[in-house]
């Protein structure tokens, strides 16, 4: 009998060259990390109940709120509020959104697209929680185990991690999680789930570390979707609501945050999955620091070791490790002279085990960082040291995308000339500097003026950032662009901001 499975993210919605780079002392991390003390000899309930308490109250309630864009919708198409099965199961009536077109216009109001959970990791508000959670927010709402409300704003959010850093305004007595090493956690260790599955809050489950550096699409023969996957499985029980909560060890340290489950049904099935804080540590301190991740990359394509590999390819000398399948030009890797064809079994001292485990590693690293990288060649191992490089080729520092750096071009005010001569009251000129960029890929001319963008009328290039900003964060990323050219020809454009 064929069976679906489903990997679910656990959010309750209406759903891998020589500058230097900047470095941080451990003063400059979000919070610091704590020696891991041995595990104990033997463990009883009190070990439970003493990480249980000294950890539920770090842990936050994070809900998220959008406006509901019917008219754009209606202009452009069915959207996801003016879907019927919306309406089916969040309340309403389903033919309301024709009723509405026949009434009065009033301003829509916002509506909860989300809940999940979030964890203090600094005295001064930091939280960090999973970016689906706060993915498409408007305004984001933290609730303290206490019930006290804090309005929270955006300090920087991954997707390709699936993490995000959020700050409050933050009271005196805020109880912060410490930072734990999950590079040291075992298979087989006691380790507690804290969140809000359900809306329900506070809520402490148990179980053990399952496997370690796991990889959900290459287990469930699925597509990824194209991030980092090196997750800490455990069988403790979590639910839509517990994303961005703790995973802790017994002995109150974070140790990860709950991201997803592999269930049959969406339910909790016994498999659940976190991402481990050699991850996140490194994420939230980049965000903090950079407003971006300082994301390091190796410059191979590659295919993890396997017996049916092994076997086709006539490898010797290596039964686990990443195939390199290709290696891109001016990269670390041709640098330090890696090949197609030989087998990584090894950074830094660290073995590399398979696709999941080379993720992790590279995830922790920075451009401008040193490695050493051991290799199989034809049955003989070999080494090689290299310097990390960004996507870009160079080990500078990644800074936020702007709306300059991604579309492509300039703004400038219209002239009162050319007001009186088009016979407008407002408007931006564009000005093309990126032929590659987004709005010259949308056919977007030099001189093209900007009269209105998604309905709301442009009177600044602040106007298009603000708007920039707020797309990004939507599902539908798209820019409908309304204007004219000196000529007095009317045209209209549609700008992809999606990836």
């Amino acid at each position: 009998m064929n069976k679906t499975f489903i990997i679910a993210a656990l959010v309750l919605a209406g759903s891998l060259s020589s500058c230097a780079r900047p470095r941080r002392d451990a003063a400059a991390a979000p919070s610091a990390a704590v020696d891991a003390a041995p595990l104990p000899t033997t463990i009883n309930q009190e070990d439970f109940v003493r990480a249980a308490e000294e950890t539920v109250n770090g842990v936050v309630s994070v809900k998220s709120y959008a406006t509901p864009r019917q008219q754009q919708y209606s202009r452009r198409g069915a959207g996801p509020f003016d879907d019927p099965l919306f309406e089916y199961f969040f309340g309403g009536d389903p033919y309301g959104s024709r009723r509405r077109q026949q009434e009065p216009e009033q301003a829509p109001e916002q509506r909860q697209l989300g809940l999940g959970s979030g964890v203090i990791i600094s005295k001064d508000g930091l939280i960090v929680t999973n970016n689906h959670v706060i993915d498409g927010a408007e305004r984001l709402e933290v609730t303290l185990n206490d019930n006290r409300n804090f309005t929270a704003t955006v300090v920087g959010a991954d997707p390709v991690t699936d993490l995000a850093l959020i700050k409050i305004e933050a009271p005196e007595d805020l109880h912060v999680i410490p930072m734990g090493d999950s590079e040291k956690l075992h298979v087989g260790e006691w380790v507690l789930a804290v969140g809000n599955p359900f809306g329900f809050t506070s809520t402490v489950t148990s179980g053990i570390v399952s496997a370690k550096a796991r990889n959900i699409s290459a287990t469930t023969q699925t597509r990824g979707n194209g991030g980092i996957e090196a997750y800490i499985q455990t069988d403790a029980a979590v639910n839509h609501g517990n994303s961005g909560g703790a995973l802790v060890n017994l002995r109150g340290e974070l140790v990860g945050i709950n991201t997803a489950i592999y269930s049959q049904t969406g339910a909790y099935a016994g498999c659940s999955f976190a991402i481990p804080t050699s991850i996140v540590e490194k994420v939230c301190g980049d965000l903090r620091e950079f407003g971006a991740v300082q994301r390091a990359f190796l410059g191979i394509s590659f295919i993890e070791l396997s017996p049916e590999l092994v076997k086709d390819k006539g490898i010797k000398g290596a039964t686990r490790g990443v195939y390199v399948a290709s290696v891109e030009d001016r990269s670390a890797a041709r640098e330090a002279g890696l090949r197609e064809g030989d087998v990584v079994v090894a950074i830094n001292g660290t073995d590399v085990t398979g696709t999941a485990r080379l993720q992790e590693i590279m995830a922790r690293l920075s451009p401008g960082d040193a490695v050493n990288i051991v290799y199989v060649r034809d049955g003989q191992r070999g080494s090689a040291s290299t310097t990390l490089r960004n996507r870009a080729g160079d080990t500078s520092v990644t800074r936020p995308q702007t709306p300059l750096g991604v579309l492509g071009a300039m703004f400038t005010p219209v002239t009162d000339a050319q007001k009186q001569s088009l016979q407008i009251s407002q408007g931006v000129q564009v000005k093309i500097n990126d032929r590659d960029g987004r709005m010259a890929r949308a056919g977007v001319n030099d001189g093209f003026i900007i009269l209105s963008a998604n309905n709301v009328p442009v009177k600044s290039a602040d106007d298009i950032e603000r708007l920039f900003n707020k797309v990004r964060e939507e599902r539908d990323k798209v820019i409908f662009l309304i204007g004219i050219y000196p000529s007095g020809k009317q045209a209209y454009y549609a700008v992809d901001l999606s990836d």
